[in-house]
This record gives structure tokens, sequence and C-alpha cells, in this order.
């Protein structure tokens, strides 16, 4: 037998090399490091899906008050919940509930053109979108009757203006204008404000005795009116619009002209016989909600100031089509947990409490964010900032409401934006007297500092958008500037989150527009 002898520092050689190394520790990230870690969590494509799934049948279109709308929150409180953001709502939970009536638009609805001819009659079938969209809160049923045209609609005795003075509209389908003779920007404006709400002009219609109405708003869905069981409207366009005038002598750009030149009605009976078929279910009992999450901050104190971010859950639902509302307003919603998710992963912690609000019954005349405002889940007083969302995937560039009138908060976004994204941002002044059209419009009549985003400009490629119909659907999608914003959002929240002192002035207030709401039930 052979035997090998090995010397003793060739065996230590041999114990040296193959001895385990010990691993060498990383170095600690930076707080920018790890901001940067957590803002690329934010992905378009994570976005995208968001969107998708929020527009999609599953959903119904989520209309407030109807179950697609309650399937949508569940699933988005699922998320939350993934993420460990803790409910902010009532009774302990995410849901922030309220009284909401909703009405369903079903298939078998129509406009007509009637023309008598000496051997009977014939029509005129108008097309479904190009033409008209019922009315989302309209009566069941079909009428056919004489067209009245009545201007903007609007009584107003006390500045000398009646569109109904000189005409009889009892049984007759009135044709109205939507707005009042006054711009926004006008010194007199505030005196016709109230005129401007479409719940009031239907309502001084049924007033009048009218059977129907055909308003020249879109064509679009819009369930942001009153419901009067029986009284059947539909929103109507060019096309309709320019049947009712043909051949009277007068044009529909003239006629407006002269109303708004000398303030006096041009009102007429037009000789011409239209029908309305509307096939609706209303739910007088319905109910919806706002969902409400939040990271709470660590200091003691400062984590009773909050910074805010969200947007309007809800859209039209079916009407009868599905109108999807991919980008008004699930790509707000996607904006908006994709900030949650980051900053739920963030390595760093936060002084002060960041809320993620999803609001309600948006398109039904803000009725979610005035019943939050009315019935605040925290102090009104310590929301240190509100940055809305609105329509924000489809374009190149982002439109930001308030930024003039609420700077201090803009400079967080600006700042961000210009060290980070590098997106092209238009700050805008609002004045804002007009009749609401957002949720950040009431948090400006409550004097809290607050932003609103939205996108414009060339889609770059993408399908074409069509505001308020079932063509804003997932093709007309831009992800990379959601992914922007997201990343935009979280860069900034997380840099105000984190002062020590966050100096945000505060506004004025707007109590007398406050009153004057479409929904004043909410807020009195």
């Amino acid at each position: 037998m052979k035997k090998v002898y090995l010397s003793l520092g060739l065996i230590s050689l041999v114990l040296f090399f193959s001895a385990p190394v010990p691993a060498q520790e990383k170095p600690a990230l930076s707080d920018e490091q790890k901001l940067l870690q957590a803002m690329h969590l934010i992905t378009s494509q994570d976005l995208y899906g968001y969107v998708d799934k929020l527009a999609s049948p599953e959903f119904a279109g989520r209309l407030s008050g109807h179950v697609g709308y309650d399937k949508s929150a569940a699933w988005v409180i699922e998320r939350l919940k993934e993420w460990g953001i803790k409910p902010l709502g009532s009774d302990g939970g995410y849901l922030q509930k309220f009284p909401h009536a909703y009405t369903d638009v079903l298939d078998g609805c129509y406009v007509k053109f009637h023309c008598k001819q000496k051997n009977g009659e014939i029509f005129k079938d108008y097309i479904y979108v190009d033409d008209y969209i019922p009315g989302a809160t309209s009566g069941n049923g079909e009428i056919k009757a004489e067209a009245v045209f009545v201007g903007y609609g609007i009584s107003a005795p006390e500045l000398g203006y009646d569109d109904y003075a000189a005409v009889n509209v009892k049984g007759k389908i009135v044709v109205m204008n939507p707005e009042v003779p006054l711009a926004g920007s006008h010194q007199d404006f505030l005196k016709w404000r109230k005129y401007s709400f479409h719940q009031y002009k239907l309502l001084n219609a049924v007033k009048h005795g009218a059977a129907g109405l055909l308003y020249n708003y879109g064509p679009i869905g819009n369930p942001n009116n009153a419901y009067v069981d029986g009284f059947l409207y539909a929103h109507v366009g060019k096309t309709v619009m320019a049947d009712l005038f043909a051949g009277t002598g007068r044009s529909l750009d003239e006629v407006f002209k002269k109303i708004k030149a000398r303030l006096k009605p041009r009102s007429f009976a037009t000789g011409k016989v239209f029908s309305i078929k509307n096939v609706t279910r209303h739910h007088a009992d319905g109910t919806t909600a706002n969902v409400i999450g939040y990271i709470e901050g660590c200091d003691p104190l400062l984590k009773n100031e909050y910074i805010m971010v969200g947007g309007h859950l809800d859209f039209l639902g079916k009407c009868p089509a599905l109108m999807p509302g991919a980008n008004d307003n699930a790509t707000a919603v996607a904006v908006t947990l994709g900030v949650a998710r980051a900053l739920s992963k963030l390595d760093l912690k936060l002084k002060r409490s960041v809320v993620f609000l999803l609001i309600a019954a948006e398109e039904a005349g803000l009725r979610g964010v005035q019943y939050f405002l009315k019935h605040p889940t925290i102090p009104l007083d310590q929301i240190k900032g509100f940055i809305n969302m609105d329509s924000v995937g489809n374009g190149h560039s982002l439109w930001v409401g308030f930024a003039r009138n609420y700077p201090d908060l803009y400079s967080f976004l600006e700042q961000a934006n210009r060290k980070y994204i590098h997106r092209e941002l238009e700050p805008a002044f609002s004045e804002n007297l007009t009749r609401p059209r957002q949720d950040a419009v009431f948090f400006d009549y409550y004097g809290i500092p607050v932003v609103s985003f939205g996108s414009f400009g060339d889609a770059g490629g993408a399908g074409t958008y069509r505001y308020h119909t079932p063509y804003d659907n997932i093709g007309n999608i831009t992800p990379e500037i959601m992914e922007d914003l997201s990343q935009l959002l979280f860069m900034a929240i997380a840099n105000m989150a984190r002062q020590d002192n966050l100096a945000i002035k505060r506004g004025k207030g707007k109590p007398e527009l406050l009153k004057q709401s479409s929904h004043p039930e909410l807020i009195n």
C-alpha cells in the first residue's frame, strides 16, 4: 500500500482556500436611493392592467348605486388590503356609504323625427351615439309631440328673462341648450349661475307642463340630472338640431348670438314632430359609497396632518351600451393605486398621514365629494392638500387646475416633475365661478388647498377618445403618461409627508358658491 505524505504547510493552504468567505455587507441605501427604488415599482404595465380591469364589462360601467360600482369598489379595497393600507371610511371600514338614487337605461331606446306626407308619414331614425344618447335619469315610456325651442330653458323674473313666456309647451317636447347667456367671466354671471344646473332646467320644463326634452348637450351620457317619473329626455347633437331648424328661416348659431347680445329670449314653436322612447328602471332607494384608505404617519403630532390624493371611481354604467370609462376615470384610480402601492413599500418613515380618496357619484353631480366634506372621516382643517385627478391617461401633457390658486402645494409637484419626470405641465388659475364640474372644486369652496390633474394633447397613436360615450375604452389609453404622473405624485407626496414643517397656505373658501350646489341636501 502506497502512502502519501502532505506537509503541514500544504494542508493549511488547502484549508484556507476551501473555507467559506464571509459575505460582505451591502452598503446601506441612501434616502434618495430608497425613494427611487420604490418609485420604480410603479410601471405602465401595472397601471394599464388596472385600467383594463376597471373598464371591463365585469364592472358594468361603474354606475354609482349599481352592483357594478360596488364590485369595482370591492376590487379596489382588495388592492388596498393587499398593500397594508388602513381603512378610513365609516364604521371602521373602507367604505363611506350614503343614499344615492340611480337609473338603469335598457335596450329599446330611440329618438325619431316625423314628417307628414300626402299618403301618410315617414320618419327619420337617429343614430345612437352619433346623434343622440338617452337621458341617464329619464323616465320610462314613449312620447310623440311637437318640438318647441326654448333657448336656455330659463325662467328668471328677477332678471327680466323667461324662455317660456311666449310659448305654450304643455304636452310638448322642449328643445334647449345647456348653460346661460352670459359667460362665466361676465361681471353679472353669478346672478345667472343657479340657472346653469341641469337639474334646474329639467325641473323648469316639467313645471311648465312639458312632456319631454331634447337637450342639445353632446350627445353624451350624463347621469347628472333630476329624475321625474314619466318625463322623458335625450341628449342630442348637431344632426337633430339641424333638422329642427331646417326651413324655419332661423339658424341655431344666429339665434343664440342674438340671445346673448340682447339677453332676450328667441323661443318658438317649430311645428315639427319628434318622438322619444326610453326604457329605464329607477331605483329611488339606492346607496353608494366613497372608498377611503390611508397610510398613517409615524410622528406622534404630524400624523394628524393629512395629504390626500385620488379621484372619482364611478362612471356612467350602461346607457344602454356599456360605457367603459377607461380614461374617465379608471386612469385616475390606477394612478392612485400606483402611488398607494409604492408608498406602502417605501423603506422610509412618513411623518404625515397619506389618504387615498376614491369618490362615488361624481358623474351624478359631485355627490360623493359633497358628502365626504359634509361628513369627513378626518378633520378638514388638518388636510394640508388634496391632489385630484380626472381623465389622466390620454395625451402627452398634463394640465394642473388650481395650481396658480395654491402655489405652495403646486411647488412640490413642479419640483418632483423637474427633478425626476420631465413631463410638460400646464399650471392654471381656476376662478371657478361656473357650475362645478369636478371634485376638486368643492375642496376649493372649503378653502382646502387643491390641485387637479388632467391629460391633454395628441395621444400619439392611441384611438380616438370620445368623452362620455362607449368609445372611452382601453384602446384610447397611453399608459406612459399614467406612469409618469404616478411616479411624480409618489415623489411629491413622499417629500411632503417627510417635511418637518409643511407650509401650504389655505384658501379663503367660497361659501356663497357652496350654497348653490347641484345637491344642496348633501351640504346644508
